[in-house]
């Protein structure tokens, strides 16, 4: 169209393509206003109307236009925000960036997801297993947020969480958290001091510990006080925060060694604990003075063990009748006062009663005396008889316990030792078959607790190695319960040599179900003989519970001690079991014998060869194909698997009868011609017979 046939010339419409926004506005070569866009010597007028695409009228209704100041309600956010204003509000930081509205799910779920991993690394303790959950988070944007939220949660806690707080932060800078997120984080803390001294009213100092602990870890640089006091009110509680990290901690002598030991929990004794509770009962015999001594009380600082104080009281007063006033009047006040709970009260005079026979040895009317206290304390209305064992029983028969059980404890403890040196479990099986040859239940329950008291006072290793034997040794349900019921009772005393007992504890619990030592339902049975939310065994047990709900808790709790205990990363039973299963499956249609007694003896766990017998029997009831029976032979003649691991498996299988006959309708009846067949040729005791094994199916599910 030329410039006379049409309604607008060629250079008109180049002139409004150019201003309607289709090239740039900086093009030098479309620009209408340069001279080369029309043409050399082009004789086009520019007038002076604006060429942008921007309308700076205001728009239908008057307001909002260019340079106006916008209508009555409008309330767009894009003005910027000053930390300074007296009117500032940190919430309203979200308006400032026009992505945080799309980012908001974004960063709730972060937060859901960064307090599960403190949740559970305060459980665990295992440092790379929180890091690698941080990193699969893939928001290094928000990790300013779990900086905060991890010091605000150790806040709240024990020395041990808080020091795990500060070493984790340690283990995460520049790797996992970069600097600026970390700076952000505290900054995020100081500001938010006056909200948290509502909830921990010791906020400033703990606040001012972790800031001067990480100055002192080179993560968080000295600059951070001074620059952070300049943002903050001067009667914020920041500021006061800022101030005693300062002149309190950073400017002390030698800070960066008191710092770093601050949260660092000493280790006292059964036995340091005992002496200061009788150096402090002497003392207020000679002194009468109960201040004093409640002073002292306190000062231990174990609530848990102040049973200890009562007895150490009463053994006391009946070894010396003239101090029983002053010592009774002790404990009445301390009962009266709340220094001393009514449960340890209890616990104190229960033990005195447990232990009355051995003391009238040296006091010839111990139980006399003991009635006469139990009396005067139940009268005066700080003790509940009703809650203690009646003295009037007579003597236990003690000929088991005091003897042999202390025979079996010592013995039991040599073998757990060895096994920790050389990880031999077989060896472990010999011994206890040679010390417990009659399976006595007690004794199983007592080398269960002694099994994890030992493991529990060493490095994981020791702690894996003990649940791979705990699984590896398929007591019967009950005995392990009993053993993990008689493990909480001790754990006031194991307390004072192992301040985490109870995180220890639930994890072991834990890892007993995942390993099938335990069904589930058991977790219940434990749960009974501990009532009350306060007490002990309550908290393992909810502990325990919480680390099997979590997300992947049953490949997270098998390698919480990395998996030190076995050849490979975590002891993986299932993963055994298909192998196993695999090369049973390969001999069975039609396998080199050599081959699959190789295989055998290549999984180097001959204390889960009954996994063998079990599987291979299975398989012979359910194909009547007697061809594994051949390599179980094979495999007994040469010593590979041996009669105890014969007689394991034996009794699995017949703990899984009823739902193998579902498919084998004769499995019982070939079951029973099998058992007679391997107490022929040695494979089984003549003691074996049907209907012997305890152990539940949660210890043999015929899989």
């Amino acid at each position: 169209m030329n410039g006379t046939g049409g309604f607008i010339s060629d250079e008109r419409r180049e002139i409004l393509q150019s201003a309607s926004g289709s090239e740039g506005p900086l093009s030098s070569s479309k620009s209408p206003r340069s001279p080369q866009a029309h043409g050399k010597g082009s004789t086009v007028i520019l007038d002076r109307h604006s060429r942008s695409p921007i309308d700076g009228r205001p728009k239908k209704g008057g307001c909002g236009g260019k340079g106006t100041w916008g209508g009555l309600m409008d309330t767009d956010c894009s003005y910027p925000l000053d930390s300074k204003d007296p009117n500032y509000d940190s919430s309203e930081e979200e308006c400032a960036h026009p992505n945080a509205r799309k980012s908001a799910p974004d960063f709730d779920a972060y937060k859901k997801k960064a307090t599960i991993i403190v949740e559970e690394y305060f459980a665990t303790d295992d440092v790379l297993s929180a890091t690698n959950e941080l990193k699969e988070l893939a928001m290094p944007s928000y990790n300013y947020y779990f900086v905060k939220k991890l010091v605000s949660m150790a806040m709240d806690r024990n020395d041990h969480e808080k020091e795990m707080a500060a070493v984790l932060l340690s283990a995460l800078y520049a790797d996992v958290i970069d600097a600026p997120q970390v700076y952000r984080g505290f900054s995020k803390l100081v500001e938010s001091a006056d909200d948290l001294i509502v909830d921990i009213p010791d906020t400033v100092d703990i606040l001012a510990l972790f800031i001067a602990r990480a100055v002192v870890d080179d993560i968080l640089p000295p600059a951070f006080l001074k620059k952070q006091r300049e943002l903050l009110p001067n009667d914020s509680k920041g500021v006061e925060v800022l101030e005693r990290a300062e002149k309190g901690y950073l400017a002390a002598p030698m800070h960066a060694e008191n710092i770093e030991r601050r949260w660092r929990v000493s280790k006292k004794t059964v036995e340091d604990v005992k002496v200061r509770i009788n150096n402090l009962l002497i003392e207020y015999v000679t002194s009468g003075d109960k201040k004093e001594a409640y002073r002292c009380i306190k000062d231990l600082k174990v609530p848990f063990f102040h049973h200890e104080i009562v007895k150490r009281a009463l053994v006391m007063a009946m070894e010396k009748q003239n101090t029983e006033d002053r010592l009774l009047d002790l404990l009445k006040e301390a009962a009266e006062e709340g220094l001393i709970n009514s449960s340890q009260i209890t616990k104190g005079f229960s033990r005195m009663i447990d232990t009355v026979d051995d003391l009238s040895l040296d006091i010839p009317n111990a139980q006399k005396i003991l009635k006469s206290l139990i009396s005067k304390a139940t009268s005066d209305g700080w003790l509940c008889a009703s809650s203690l064992r009646s003295l009037s029983l007579e003597p236990r028969n003690k000929s088991l316990e005091d003897k042999f059980t202390k025979t079996f404890k010592l013995k039991c403890q040599s073998i757990i030792q060895e096994y920790f040196l050389t990880g031999d479990i077989s060896e472990v099986f010999s011994c206890l078959e040679a010390e417990n040859k009659t399976s006595v239940g007690e004794l199983n329950s007592i080398f269960v607790k002694r099994l994890i008291t030992l493991a529990m006072d060493r490095k994981n290793r020791e702690k894996e190695m003990a649940s791979v034997l705990l699984s590896s040794l398929c007591f019967p349900a009950d005995d392990v319960v009993n053993g993990f019921v008689m493990l909480i009772e001790s754990a006031d005393d194991t307390a004072l040599d192992n301040p985490v007992v109870v995180e220890d504890l639930a994890m072991f619990l834990a890892r007993a179900v995942v390993d099938e030592a335990l069904a589930p339902q058991h977790l219940e049975e434990v749960g009974i003989q501990f009532s009350g939310t306060d007490s002990l065994g309550e908290k393992v047990l909810q502990m325990a519970k919480s680390l099997l709900k979590a997300r992947l808790s049953g490949e997270r709790i098998l390698r919480c001690w990395g998996g030190g205990g076995s050849s490979t990363s975590g002891w993986a039973v299932d993963d055994v079991k298909l192998k196993i299963a695999k090369l049973l499956e390969e001999y069975e249609s039609g396998g080199d014998i050599r081959e699959a007694y190789r295989c055998i003896k290549e999984l180097g766990m001959s204390f889960f060869h009954h996994e063998v017998v079990k599987k291979a029997l299975v398989m012979v009831i359910e194909k009547k194909n007697e061809r594994l029976w051949g390599l179980l032979a094979h495999c007994f003649g040469s010593g590979l698997i041996t009669m105890n691991q014969m007689t394991k498996g034996f009794s699995r299988v017949e703990e899984c009868l009823d739902d193998l006959a579902l498919d084998v309708p004769d499995a019982r009846k070939q079951f029973l011609a099998y058992v007679e067949k391997a107490k022929t040729i040695g494979w089984l005791d003549s003691s074996f017979h049907y209907g012997n094994s305890t152990n539940g199916k949660e210890n043999g599910a015929c899989l």
